[in-house]
Protein backbone atom coordinates (compact mmCIF):
# COMPACT_ATOMS: atom_id res chain seq x y z
CA UNK A 1 0.00 0.00 0.00
CA UNK A 2 1.23 3.30 -0.79
CA UNK A 3 1.41 4.58 2.91
CA UNK A 4 1.11 3.72 6.83
CA UNK A 5 -2.30 5.15 7.61
CA UNK A 6 -4.22 2.42 5.47
CA UNK A 7 -7.01 0.68 7.90
CA UNK A 8 -7.34 -3.56 8.00
CA UNK A 9 -9.89 -3.94 10.23
CA UNK A 10 -13.27 -5.83 10.81
CA UNK A 11 -16.95 -4.42 11.21
CA UNK A 12 -19.65 -6.03 12.75
CA UNK A 13 -23.21 -4.71 14.70
CA UNK A 14 -24.40 -4.71 18.21
CA UNK A 15 -27.24 -7.74 18.06
CA UNK A 16 -25.10 -9.83 16.01
CA UNK A 17 -22.04 -10.07 18.42
CA UNK A 18 -22.84 -8.13 22.09
CA UNK A 19 -25.32 -10.36 23.78
CA UNK A 20 -25.83 -8.95 27.33
CA UNK A 21 -29.39 -8.61 26.25
CA UNK A 22 -31.16 -7.72 29.59
CA UNK A 23 -27.93 -6.20 31.70
CA UNK A 24 -26.37 -3.24 32.50
CA UNK A 25 -29.77 -1.56 32.03
CA UNK A 26 -30.08 -2.21 28.73
CA UNK A 27 -33.57 -1.50 27.29
CA UNK A 28 -35.23 -3.77 24.48
CA UNK A 29 -34.62 -3.68 20.60
CA UNK A 30 -37.07 -5.44 18.15
CA UNK A 31 -34.38 -7.93 18.17
CA UNK A 32 -34.57 -8.76 21.52
CA UNK A 33 -38.11 -10.30 21.45
CA UNK A 34 -37.66 -12.06 18.01
CA UNK A 35 -37.80 -16.15 18.76
CA UNK A 36 -35.79 -18.40 17.67
CA UNK A 37 -36.72 -20.54 14.77
CA UNK A 38 -35.72 -23.66 13.21
CA UNK A 39 -32.81 -21.92 10.85
CA UNK A 40 -32.08 -18.57 13.39
CA UNK A 41 -31.11 -17.92 16.79
CA UNK A 42 -32.70 -16.08 19.19
CA UNK A 43 -30.58 -12.55 19.40
CA UNK A 44 -30.36 -13.10 23.47
CA UNK A 45 -26.47 -14.51 23.43
CA UNK A 46 -24.93 -13.76 20.14
CA UNK A 47 -21.16 -13.99 20.58
CA UNK A 48 -21.16 -12.63 24.25
CA UNK A 49 -19.01 -9.76 23.73
CA UNK A 50 -20.92 -7.95 25.97
CA UNK A 51 -18.43 -9.80 28.73
CA UNK A 52 -15.83 -11.17 26.74
CA UNK A 53 -14.96 -8.43 23.58
CA UNK A 54 -11.16 -8.29 25.15
CA UNK A 55 -10.56 -11.92 24.01
CA UNK A 56 -11.44 -11.08 20.51
CA UNK A 57 -9.88 -7.65 20.23
CA UNK A 58 -6.67 -9.84 21.12
CA UNK A 59 -7.35 -11.82 18.12
CA UNK A 60 -7.93 -9.12 16.19
CA UNK A 61 -4.47 -7.36 17.43
CA UNK A 62 -2.76 -10.98 16.73
CA UNK A 63 -4.11 -10.83 12.75
CA UNK A 64 -2.54 -7.32 12.44
CA UNK A 65 -6.10 -5.44 12.16
CA UNK A 66 -5.83 -1.42 13.09
CA UNK A 67 -9.45 -0.57 13.05
CA UNK A 68 -12.85 -2.15 14.06
CA UNK A 69 -16.08 -0.98 13.24
CA UNK A 70 -18.88 -1.24 15.77
CA UNK A 71 -22.14 -0.24 16.76
CA UNK A 72 -23.43 1.59 19.82
CA UNK A 73 -26.79 -0.02 20.44
CA UNK A 74 -29.24 2.47 21.09
CA UNK A 75 -31.05 0.62 23.55
CA UNK A 76 -27.75 0.00 25.77
CA UNK A 77 -27.46 3.81 26.40
CA UNK A 78 -30.66 5.23 25.92
CA UNK A 79 -33.83 4.09 28.25
CA UNK A 80 -36.44 2.84 25.38
CA UNK A 81 -34.66 4.98 22.53
CA UNK A 82 -36.28 8.14 24.09
CA UNK A 83 -35.76 8.09 28.13
CA UNK A 84 -32.89 8.98 30.11
CA UNK A 85 -29.58 8.00 29.22
CA UNK A 86 -27.84 4.81 30.73
CA UNK A 87 -24.71 5.62 32.06
CA UNK A 88 -24.06 2.06 32.55
CA UNK A 89 -24.32 2.16 29.11
CA UNK A 90 -22.12 4.56 28.08
CA UNK A 91 -19.42 3.44 30.47
CA UNK A 92 -19.46 -0.23 28.90
CA UNK A 93 -18.44 1.51 25.48
CA UNK A 94 -16.20 3.51 27.18
CA UNK A 95 -14.07 0.73 28.72
CA UNK A 96 -15.21 -0.89 25.13
CA UNK A 97 -12.95 2.04 23.29
CA UNK A 98 -10.43 1.94 25.49
CA UNK A 99 -9.90 -1.51 25.17
CA UNK A 100 -9.62 -0.99 21.44
CA UNK A 101 -7.09 2.06 21.62
CA UNK A 102 -4.77 0.09 24.12
CA UNK A 103 -4.22 -2.42 21.19
CA UNK A 104 -3.48 0.00 19.23
CA UNK A 105 -6.91 -0.67 17.10
CA UNK A 106 -8.87 2.40 15.30
CA UNK A 107 -12.18 2.39 16.55
CA UNK A 108 -14.97 3.32 13.90
CA UNK A 109 -18.55 4.37 15.46
CA UNK A 110 -21.85 3.35 13.50
CA UNK A 111 -25.12 4.38 15.25
CA UNK A 112 -28.02 2.65 14.08
CA UNK A 113 -28.03 -1.00 12.76
CA UNK A 114 -31.61 -1.93 12.20
CA UNK A 115 -32.24 -2.68 16.42
CA UNK A 116 -34.44 0.21 16.83
CA UNK A 117 -35.32 0.25 20.81
CA UNK A 118 -38.79 -2.01 20.94
CA UNK A 119 -40.95 1.54 22.54
CA UNK A 120 -40.26 3.65 19.24
CA UNK A 121 -41.33 1.43 17.12
CA UNK A 122 -44.40 -0.25 19.20
CA UNK A 123 -45.51 3.71 20.15
CA UNK A 124 -44.37 5.94 16.71
CA UNK A 125 -43.57 2.83 14.66
CA UNK A 126 -40.04 3.53 14.01
CA UNK A 127 -38.14 6.22 11.86
CA UNK A 128 -41.83 7.30 9.86
CA UNK A 129 -42.39 9.63 12.24
CA UNK A 130 -40.49 12.78 13.40
CA UNK A 131 -40.79 11.82 17.65
CA UNK A 132 -38.30 8.96 16.46
CA UNK A 133 -36.23 11.14 13.71
CA UNK A 134 -35.88 13.49 17.12
CA UNK A 135 -34.83 10.70 19.49
CA UNK A 136 -32.44 9.53 17.21
CA UNK A 137 -30.54 12.80 16.60
CA UNK A 138 -30.84 13.69 20.41
CA UNK A 139 -29.04 9.86 20.93
CA UNK A 140 -26.26 10.22 18.38
CA UNK A 141 -25.06 13.57 19.38
CA UNK A 142 -25.11 12.55 23.37
CA UNK A 143 -22.84 10.01 21.69
CA UNK A 144 -20.60 12.61 19.49
CA UNK A 145 -20.25 14.48 23.16
CA UNK A 146 -19.05 11.23 24.74
CA UNK A 147 -16.96 9.56 22.48
CA UNK A 148 -15.74 11.81 19.42
CA UNK A 149 -12.77 12.88 21.53
CA UNK A 150 -11.20 9.67 21.00
CA UNK A 151 -13.54 8.14 18.35
CA UNK A 152 -12.30 10.02 15.09
CA UNK A 153 -14.25 7.93 12.28
CA UNK A 154 -17.90 7.53 12.68
CA UNK A 155 -20.83 6.40 10.21
CA UNK A 156 -25.08 7.43 11.18
CA UNK A 157 -26.55 4.33 9.30
CA UNK A 158 -25.37 1.17 8.49
CA UNK A 159 -26.18 0.48 4.69
CA UNK A 160 -28.22 3.92 4.47
CA UNK A 161 -29.64 3.31 0.67
CA UNK A 162 -31.53 0.06 2.24
CA UNK A 163 -33.88 2.55 3.65
CA UNK A 164 -34.66 3.42 -0.30
CA UNK A 165 -35.24 -0.20 -1.15
CA UNK A 166 -38.60 -2.81 0.29
CA UNK A 167 -36.34 -3.80 2.96
CA UNK A 168 -36.51 -0.32 4.48
CA UNK A 169 -39.92 -1.72 6.15
CA UNK A 170 -38.17 -4.66 7.82
CA UNK A 171 -35.13 -1.96 9.20
CA UNK A 172 -36.56 0.72 10.31
CA UNK A 173 -38.83 -0.09 12.97
CA UNK A 174 -41.88 -0.40 11.14
CA UNK A 175 -44.44 -2.42 12.23
CA UNK A 176 -47.70 -1.62 10.91
CA UNK A 177 -48.63 -0.05 7.68
CA UNK A 178 -49.36 -0.53 4.05
CA UNK A 179 -45.76 -0.64 2.68
CA UNK A 180 -46.52 1.88 0.19
CA UNK A 181 -43.99 4.19 -1.87
CA UNK A 182 -44.98 6.76 -0.33
CA UNK A 183 -43.78 5.34 2.84
CA UNK A 184 -40.85 4.57 1.65
CA UNK A 185 -39.57 8.01 0.79
CA UNK A 186 -40.82 9.56 3.87
CA UNK A 187 -38.87 6.93 5.98
CA UNK A 188 -36.05 7.47 3.78
CA UNK A 189 -36.18 11.23 4.05
CA UNK A 190 -36.40 11.03 7.85
CA UNK A 191 -33.31 8.81 7.91
CA UNK A 192 -31.72 11.52 5.64
CA UNK A 193 -32.41 14.32 8.07
CA UNK A 194 -31.21 12.12 11.16
CA UNK A 195 -27.89 11.51 9.27
CA UNK A 196 -26.90 15.11 8.19
CA UNK A 197 -27.90 16.47 11.74
CA UNK A 198 -25.27 14.61 13.40
CA UNK A 199 -22.99 15.09 10.87
CA UNK A 200 -23.45 18.45 10.56
CA UNK A 201 -23.05 18.59 14.58
CA UNK A 202 -19.66 16.37 14.17
CA UNK A 203 -18.25 18.89 11.74
CA UNK A 204 -19.10 21.66 14.20
CA UNK A 205 -18.16 20.26 17.32
CA UNK A 206 -15.32 18.03 16.83
CA UNK A 207 -12.10 16.97 14.27
CA UNK A 208 -13.81 13.72 14.14
CA UNK A 209 -14.18 12.44 9.99
CA UNK A 210 -18.03 11.35 8.95
CA UNK A 211 -19.36 9.81 6.06
CA UNK A 212 -21.97 8.01 4.46
CA UNK A 213 -22.57 4.52 3.69
CA UNK A 214 -24.78 2.35 1.53
CA UNK A 215 -24.66 -1.23 0.61
CA UNK A 216 -24.03 -1.09 -3.22
CA UNK A 217 -24.82 -4.15 -4.73
CA UNK A 218 -23.39 -3.62 -8.43
CA UNK A 219 -26.65 -4.35 -10.44
CA UNK A 220 -26.00 -5.08 -14.32
CA UNK A 221 -28.94 -5.04 -17.28
CA UNK A 222 -29.69 -8.49 -17.83
CA UNK A 223 -28.77 -7.97 -21.52
CA UNK A 224 -27.69 -5.31 -23.72
CA UNK A 225 -31.81 -4.10 -24.46
CA UNK A 226 -32.00 -0.38 -24.05
CA UNK A 227 -34.86 -1.40 -21.80
CA UNK A 228 -32.85 -3.39 -19.68
CA UNK A 229 -29.63 -0.89 -19.46
CA UNK A 230 -32.79 1.76 -18.54
CA UNK A 231 -33.91 0.20 -15.60
CA UNK A 232 -30.13 -0.45 -13.87
CA UNK A 233 -29.57 3.13 -14.77
CA UNK A 234 -32.65 4.01 -12.79
CA UNK A 235 -31.81 1.52 -9.73
CA UNK A 236 -28.72 3.20 -9.45
CA UNK A 237 -30.00 6.77 -9.82
CA UNK A 238 -32.91 6.03 -7.19
CA UNK A 239 -31.14 4.17 -4.85
CA UNK A 240 -27.38 4.91 -4.49
CA UNK A 241 -26.83 8.25 -6.31
CA UNK A 242 -29.32 10.26 -4.56
CA UNK A 243 -28.02 9.48 -1.61
CA UNK A 244 -24.26 10.24 -2.50
CA UNK A 245 -25.90 13.61 -4.08
CA UNK A 246 -26.81 14.18 -0.47
CA UNK A 247 -23.41 13.67 0.96
CA UNK A 248 -21.80 15.63 -1.07
CA UNK A 249 -23.67 18.05 -2.70
CA UNK A 250 -26.61 18.48 -0.41
CA UNK A 251 -29.28 17.73 -2.26
CA UNK A 252 -31.51 14.95 -3.76
CA UNK A 253 -30.90 13.78 -7.29
CA UNK A 254 -32.97 15.82 -9.93
CA UNK A 255 -34.46 12.53 -11.30
CA UNK A 256 -35.81 11.37 -8.00
CA UNK A 257 -37.64 14.66 -6.98
CA UNK A 258 -38.76 14.86 -10.18
CA UNK A 259 -40.48 11.50 -9.86
CA UNK A 260 -41.95 12.22 -6.53
CA UNK A 261 -43.88 15.36 -8.22
CA UNK A 262 -44.87 13.79 -10.33
CA UNK A 263 -46.47 10.70 -9.01
CA UNK A 264 -47.45 13.29 -6.19
CA UNK A 265 -45.69 11.93 -3.42
CA UNK A 266 -45.53 13.14 -0.02
CA UNK A 267 -42.47 12.96 1.66
CA UNK A 268 -43.49 15.13 4.95
CA UNK A 269 -40.85 17.48 4.19
CA UNK A 270 -40.71 20.02 7.07
CA UNK A 271 -39.07 23.75 7.25
CA UNK A 272 -35.70 23.31 7.53
CA UNK A 273 -35.14 20.02 6.78
CA UNK A 274 -33.95 20.43 3.32
CA UNK A 275 -31.49 23.25 4.65
CA UNK A 276 -29.95 20.76 6.97
CA UNK A 277 -29.49 18.43 4.30
CA UNK A 278 -28.19 20.90 2.07
CA UNK A 279 -25.15 21.61 4.63
CA UNK A 280 -23.80 18.12 4.84
CA UNK A 281 -20.40 17.85 4.13
CA UNK A 282 -18.10 14.15 3.94
CA UNK A 283 -14.99 13.36 4.88
CA UNK A 284 -15.01 10.32 2.44
CA UNK A 285 -18.25 7.58 0.94
CA UNK A 286 -18.26 4.07 1.94
CA UNK A 287 -20.13 1.09 1.53
CA UNK A 288 -20.38 -2.22 1.97
CA UNK A 289 -20.19 -4.77 -1.03
CA UNK A 290 -20.74 -8.69 -1.38
CA UNK A 291 -22.57 -9.70 -4.72
CA UNK A 292 -23.65 -8.26 -7.88
CA UNK A 293 -26.85 -9.26 -9.67
CA UNK A 294 -29.07 -8.16 -13.20
CA UNK A 295 -32.60 -6.30 -13.72
CA UNK A 296 -35.01 -7.21 -16.36
CA UNK A 297 -36.87 -5.04 -17.59
CA UNK A 298 -39.22 -7.21 -19.31
CA UNK A 299 -40.21 -8.53 -15.24
CA UNK A 300 -41.17 -5.10 -13.99
CA UNK A 301 -44.64 -3.90 -13.60
CA UNK A 302 -45.79 -0.88 -15.74
CA UNK A 303 -45.59 2.25 -13.30
CA UNK A 304 -43.90 1.21 -10.31
CA UNK A 305 -41.28 3.36 -8.67
CA UNK A 306 -37.74 2.43 -9.47
CA UNK A 307 -36.88 1.89 -6.22
CA UNK A 308 -39.00 -1.64 -6.38
CA UNK A 309 -37.40 -2.55 -9.34
CA UNK A 310 -35.19 -5.38 -7.98
CA UNK A 311 -37.85 -6.84 -6.32
CA UNK A 312 -39.66 -7.74 -9.43
CA UNK A 313 -36.92 -7.75 -12.42
CA UNK A 314 -34.24 -9.20 -10.47
CA UNK A 315 -32.34 -12.33 -12.20
CA UNK A 316 -29.23 -14.40 -11.47
CA UNK A 317 -26.16 -13.31 -13.72
CA UNK A 318 -25.38 -16.75 -15.61
CA UNK A 319 -21.40 -15.90 -16.16
CA UNK A 320 -20.61 -15.63 -12.60
CA UNK A 321 -20.57 -18.26 -9.53
CA UNK A 322 -23.25 -18.19 -6.90
CA UNK A 323 -22.53 -18.87 -3.33
CA UNK A 324 -25.09 -21.76 -1.51
CA UNK A 325 -26.56 -18.63 -0.10
CA UNK A 326 -27.37 -17.57 -3.63
CA UNK A 327 -24.64 -14.47 -3.93
CA UNK A 328 -23.64 -14.63 -6.81
CA UNK A 329 -19.37 -13.67 -6.15
CA UNK A 330 -17.27 -10.61 -8.13
CA UNK A 331 -15.03 -9.44 -7.51
CA UNK A 332 -14.98 -7.32 -10.77
CA UNK A 333 -18.22 -5.79 -9.90
CA UNK A 334 -16.53 -4.18 -6.52
CA UNK A 335 -13.49 -2.58 -8.43
CA UNK A 336 -16.44 -0.93 -10.50
CA UNK A 337 -17.96 0.57 -7.88
CA UNK A 338 -15.20 1.79 -6.43
CA UNK A 339 -14.68 3.80 -9.44
CA UNK A 340 -18.59 5.14 -9.59
CA UNK A 341 -18.12 6.46 -6.43
CA UNK A 342 -14.52 7.68 -6.52
CA UNK A 343 -14.43 9.28 -10.27
CA UNK A 344 -18.13 10.47 -9.75
CA UNK A 345 -17.43 12.42 -6.46
CA UNK A 346 -13.41 12.65 -6.32
CA UNK A 347 -13.92 12.08 -2.33
CA UNK A 348 -12.06 9.40 -0.59
CA UNK A 349 -13.55 5.61 -0.51
CA UNK A 350 -13.70 3.49 2.10
CA UNK A 351 -14.97 -0.53 1.74
CA UNK A 352 -16.18 -0.96 5.22
CA UNK A 353 -18.01 -4.50 4.45
CA UNK A 354 -16.50 -7.43 2.59
CA UNK A 355 -16.85 -11.07 3.29
CA UNK A 356 -18.46 -14.80 2.19
CA UNK A 357 -20.84 -16.28 3.79
CA UNK A 358 -20.29 -20.21 4.22
CA UNK A 359 -21.62 -23.30 6.20
CA UNK A 360 -18.30 -24.41 7.98
CA UNK A 361 -18.65 -27.34 10.60
CA UNK A 362 -15.27 -27.92 13.42
CA UNK A 363 -14.57 -31.56 14.46
CA UNK A 364 -13.26 -30.28 17.60
CA UNK A 365 -9.43 -31.00 16.92
CA UNK A 366 -8.36 -29.97 13.26
CA UNK A 367 -7.99 -26.33 11.49
CA UNK A 368 -10.76 -25.31 8.99
CA UNK A 369 -9.21 -25.19 5.77
CA UNK A 370 -11.33 -22.65 3.97
CA UNK A 371 -9.40 -21.91 0.87
CA UNK A 372 -12.44 -20.52 -0.71
CA UNK A 373 -12.90 -17.87 1.80
CA UNK A 374 -9.34 -16.81 0.83
CA UNK A 375 -9.80 -16.69 -2.64
CA UNK A 376 -12.97 -14.72 -2.14
CA UNK A 377 -11.03 -12.19 -0.39
CA UNK A 378 -7.67 -12.09 -2.48
CA UNK A 379 -9.78 -11.40 -5.36
CA UNK A 380 -11.69 -8.78 -4.10
CA UNK A 381 -8.39 -7.24 -2.93
CA UNK A 382 -6.75 -7.74 -6.28
CA UNK A 383 -9.97 -6.06 -7.57
CA UNK A 384 -9.23 -2.86 -5.08
CA UNK A 385 -6.10 -2.53 -6.00
CA UNK A 386 -6.46 -2.33 -9.60
CA UNK A 387 -8.75 0.26 -8.80
CA UNK A 388 -5.89 2.19 -6.77
CA UNK A 389 -3.21 2.05 -8.75
CA UNK A 390 -4.65 1.06 -12.54
CA UNK A 391 -7.92 3.65 -12.04
CA UNK A 392 -6.40 6.36 -9.54
CA UNK A 393 -9.44 5.46 -7.18
CA UNK A 394 -8.26 6.68 -3.29
CA UNK A 395 -9.04 3.76 -0.84
CA UNK A 396 -8.59 4.54 2.97
CA UNK A 397 -8.79 0.60 3.79
CA UNK A 398 -10.52 -2.21 3.73
CA UNK A 399 -13.33 -3.95 6.62
CA UNK A 400 -13.97 -7.61 6.20
CA UNK A 401 -17.50 -8.51 7.55
CA UNK A 402 -17.81 -10.18 10.71
CA UNK A 403 -14.22 -11.62 10.59
CA UNK A 404 -14.72 -13.36 14.02
CA UNK A 405 -17.97 -15.37 13.30
CA UNK A 406 -20.89 -13.54 14.17
CA UNK A 407 -24.96 -14.38 13.59
CA UNK A 408 -25.81 -13.44 10.43
CA UNK A 409 -28.18 -10.75 9.29
CA UNK A 410 -31.48 -13.36 9.72
CA UNK A 411 -29.80 -14.85 12.73
CA UNK A 412 -28.57 -17.75 11.60
CA UNK A 413 -25.59 -19.14 12.82
CA UNK A 414 -24.52 -21.21 9.91
CA UNK A 415 -24.10 -18.33 7.47
CA UNK A 416 -20.34 -17.98 8.60
CA UNK A 417 -18.07 -14.81 7.40
CA UNK A 418 -15.55 -15.20 10.34
CA UNK A 419 -11.61 -15.89 9.85
CA UNK A 420 -12.11 -17.23 13.60
CA UNK A 421 -14.81 -20.27 13.77
CA UNK A 422 -16.95 -19.59 17.49
CA UNK A 423 -18.03 -22.49 18.66
CA UNK A 424 -21.88 -22.44 18.78
CA UNK A 425 -25.28 -23.39 16.81
CA UNK A 426 -28.53 -21.58 16.29
CA UNK A 427 -29.87 -23.61 19.25
CA UNK A 428 -26.82 -25.07 21.34
CA UNK A 429 -24.28 -22.06 22.69
CA UNK A 430 -21.14 -25.03 23.49
CA UNK A 431 -18.84 -23.76 24.91
CA UNK A 432 -18.16 -20.63 22.44
CA UNK A 433 -14.48 -21.36 21.89
CA UNK A 434 -12.45 -18.86 19.15
CA UNK A 435 -10.70 -21.21 16.72
CA UNK A 436 -8.95 -19.30 13.90
CA UNK A 437 -9.50 -20.87 10.15
CA UNK A 438 -6.78 -21.08 7.61
CA UNK A 439 -7.70 -17.62 6.79
CA UNK A 440 -6.96 -16.26 9.70
CA UNK A 441 -3.58 -16.81 9.14
CA UNK A 442 -3.45 -15.54 5.08
CA UNK A 443 -5.18 -12.30 6.63
CA UNK A 444 -2.37 -12.23 9.11
CA UNK A 445 0.38 -12.18 6.19
CA UNK A 446 -1.53 -10.22 4.18
CA UNK A 447 -1.86 -7.67 6.54
CA UNK A 448 1.89 -7.74 8.01
CA UNK A 449 2.75 -7.06 4.47
CA UNK A 450 0.57 -4.04 4.33
CA UNK A 451 -0.85 -5.81 0.92
CA UNK A 452 2.70 -5.96 -0.56
CA UNK A 453 2.40 -10.01 -0.98
CA UNK A 454 -0.78 -9.84 -2.97
CA UNK A 455 0.70 -6.91 -5.04
CA UNK A 456 3.81 -9.09 -6.31
CA UNK A 457 2.18 -12.23 -6.97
Amino acid sequence: MKNDKFFWGNSVSSMQTEGGWNEGGKSLSVYDVREATENASDWHFANDNYHHYEEDFDYMKEMGMNMYRFQISWSRVVRDGDGEFNEEGIEYYNQFIDALIERGIEPMICLYHFDMPLHLAEKYNGFIHKKVLDAFVRFGKKMVDCFAHKVKYWITFNEQNLYHVPEVFKISGYLKGEETAGELYQIAHNVMVAHASICNYIHKNTDAKIGGMLAYSEVYPATCKPEDILAARKWDEFVNFTLLDCYTKGKYSAEMMRFVKNENIDMKILDGELEEISNITSDFLSFSYYASTTVNSEKIPEGIAPNFYLSHGGQKNPHIESTEWGWQIDSLGFRDVLNKLYQRYQLPIFPIENGIGVQEEWNGKDMIEDDYRIDYHRNHLIAMYDAMYKDGVEVIGYLGWGLIDILSSQGDMRKRYGAVFVNRTNHDLRDMKRVPKKSFYWFKEVISSNGQNLLQK
